[in-house]
């Protein structure tokens, strides 16, 4: 056995331990030391932990060091998809290598992360392609089939995972047919799940552990409840997850798929009767129609709009009873036939399912429809999550550790244990230990119009202007709205700089073409303000353009104010001034990412000045100077701008 078994996580984690010689550009912090020795205390003590740590400690190392010195069965769920590729990868390897415990660790998607066998097969055999390219593709994913061993899509080179033919060559929960799969033993959902059983460490992410908490439906099966401990991750995303999977959710497209399959499974297995596909087409058209009733514009809208349309009862009744005419003429067959049996069933849930989202909201749900491109989707989602979710953790058991740069407002973790029902949980912070009074300028200008006012985007786009000229590029251009973005986008013409949108390409390749430039400029929205990782010269600017709250039509956001101001709460500090809070940090924290980075925080709105709560906005952030001096701005950069560079600022002059 290592010598590490023994040693603290301290010791693991200092200048002379096995992380400091194993793994490149490591950097001892006292920061991430204090937060190891945190974590591993809780696992022991299967305590529930809340720690904050601030850009630069080292958190993932801080948990994943305790996770394997613990010896117990962890999960780890993180934000996202990327980040969890990149703890099992590259930071879970590296790290046990280094500390020498030969720990099992397993990685788990959702089932629309990998290929279904089946699917695949209905897929190539059927042959009807919305498209030549479509029909291309699906190839290229049968080529790859035949190689993959984990078949996750992500690993496929030839197709990328956001392309919309995955979803013909994938599972959902509903179309899964489990065990009676003919493919069942060499599945590879089926797979990656057993591995995790045998794990010791798996990682997953926010909307797996949701999913399985609400449905237990993404098959877990004994996984959560024979965890010992659960390390959550970019923790601030938690309460808007839980609100979704907490509730309930149906869509148009859910019909359309169950049409299609049907048609498929009777073409297939029965193929006696002409008037089935009658039957599979008045669905299909009773979902379509629903989707176009809603126009091209996608939006949220609280559940009264819909009381107020005329045609919806109409088009709601015609989408009923077409679904109950097809579970009715699939019942019958469905001793003929396992696929078609396996319809029937999911006629019936999503019989139920429809029937409880069109009716009246129980009380503490926000009932509410989503319009999306191709769909319509509708919602009972819960006022408050707290209680669900804390009822979760009770039956799981364990330890649990909440770990983000982004938990605390105005320094205190009032908000985020009140929102998860965390009752007396330990709280930690650990500020960052980089040095944002020398490395950071934060940057408040005179801008006069209100955010609301009609030409206020254009005073912004003003000061952008002049940042962008003294940063020589290298900017962030961060936006609360898509139209905001829209029309800076098409202002900023005539720069001396590359100007990417987002929207343009994929995310990724927008953020890689930003780092190989150098001195591009990046206008992004909500996908940008976190996650966001670029180091060094490449950015050296980030504007924020209003402070982020949510938008004030959004029905959710609307019932839970509405509710909050019932019962004598006051919802703009408890619940919409919190959160905004949290989303400003996250934007800010974009800008400094290394002991080495430099840069100007400017943000725009000038209720930071103007209003009482301005201050908390202020003092959530880290401790830098501020000016609302231009002048200082082009002194700063000038000071800090690495000779490679080049040039002094750019001219003052108006």
């Amino acid at each position: 056995m290592s010598s590490a078994t023994s040693s603290s996580p301290s010791t693991l984690l200092g200048p002379d331990g096995p992380l400091a010689g194993a793994i490149a550009g490591f950097a001892p912090r006292a920061q991430q030391q204090a937060m190891a020795e945190a974590v591993l205390a809780a696992i022991r003590e299967k305590d529930v932990l809340v720690a904050e740590a601030g850009t630069g400690t080292g958190k993932t190392f801080a948990y994943l060091v305790p996770a394997i010195l613990s010896g117990r069965k962890v999960i780890l769920s993180t934000g996202t998809r990327n980040l969890q590729d990149q703890l099992y990868h590259r930071d879970l390897p590296a790290v046990r290598d280094a500390l020498g415990r030969p720990v099992e660790i397993a990685l788990l998607k959702g089932r629309a992360n990998y290929l279904c066998r089946h699917r695949l097969e209905l897929a190539v055999g059927e042959g009807r392609y919305r498209s030549r390219a479509e029909a291309d593709k699906v190839m290229r994913i049968r080529d790859w089939a035949g190689v993959t061993h984990r078949g996750d899509i992500a690993e496929c080179v030839a197709v990328p995972e956001n392309d919309p033919v995955w979803p013909l060559v994938t599972s959902t929960s509903d179309n899964c047919a489990g065990s009676e799969c003919a493919h069942f033993d060499d599945c590879h959902l089926t797979r990656a799940r057993r591995a995790a059983q045998a794990a010791d460490i798996v990682v997953i992410n926010h909307y797996l552990l949701f999913a399985d908490m609400a449905l237990r439906d993404e098959g877990f099966g004994e996984l959560l409840p024979a965890a010992d401990a659960f390390v959550i991750d970019e923790a601030h995303q938690i309460p808007e997850v839980a609100s979704a999977f907490f509730g309930l959710a149906v869509s148009s497209n859910q019909l359309l798929e169950l049409a299609g399959d049907a048609t498929t499974e009777y073409l297939r297995d029965i193929n006696e009767d002409a008037a089935f596909a009658g039957v599979c087409e008045r669905l299909k058209k009773a979902a379509q129609d629903l989707r176009l009733a809603f126009g091209r514009t996608q939006r949220r809208g609280a559940w009264k709009e819909l009381e107020q349309q005329r045609d919806f009862a109409t088009l709601r009744d015609n989408l009923t009873a077409a679904l109950g005419a097809l579970h009715g003429a699939l019942r019958p067959m469905a001793e003929r036939s396992k696929g078609l049996a396996q319809c029937a069933a999911r006629a019936a849930d999503l019989e139920g399912r429809f029937a409880q989202v069109f009716d009246a909201a129980p009380e503490g749900f926000i009932h509410w429809f989503d319009v999306h491109r191709r769909s319509v989707s509708f919602h009972l989602t819960p006022m408050n999550i707290a209680e669900p979710f804390r009822a979760q953790m009770e039956e799981l058991g364990g330890a649990w550790i909440f770990t983000s740069a982004t938990l605390t407002v105005d320094h205190s973790f009032r908000h985020f244990n009140a929102g998860l029902g965390l009752e007396d949980p330990r709280c930690e912070s650990w500020e960052s230990p980089f040095d944002f009074s020398h490395q950071a300028l934060l940057y408040l200008p005179r801008i006069e119009a209100e955010p609301n006012a009609p030409h206020y985007t254009g005073e912004v786009i003003a000061v952008a202007r002049r940042l962008i000229e003294l940063a020589q590029g290298s900017t962030f251009l961060l936006f609360t709205s898509h139209r905001a973005l829209r029309e800076a986008a098409a202002e900023l013409t005539g720069l001396d700089y590359p100007v990417l949108v987002q929207g343009d390409a994929p995310r990724d390749v927008l953020l890689a073409r930003f780092r190989e430039h150098g001195h591009a400029v990046l206008l992004g929205t909500s996908s940008f303000w976190e996650g966001v990782d670029v180091r060094g010269d490449a950015l050296t600017c980030v504007l924020i353009d209003k402070l982020p709250f949510a938008s004030p039509g959004d029905p959710v956001l609307q019932a839970r104010i509405n509710a909050m101001r019932k019962a004598g709460g006051n919802p703009f500090m408890e619940y919409q001034l919190p959160n905004a809070v949290i989303t400003l940090k996250q934007g800010a924290g974009r800008l400094i990412r290394d002991v080495t980075d430099y840069g100007v925080l400017a943000l725009c709105d000038p209720r930071l000045r103007g209003k009482a709560y301005g201050r908390i906005f202020l003092d959530s952030l880290p401790a830098m100077p501020h000016t609302d001096d231009i002048r200082r701005v082009a002194e700063f950069l000038r000071l800090n701008r690495r000779p490679e560079r080049g040039g002094d600022a750019a001219s003052l002059s108006a």
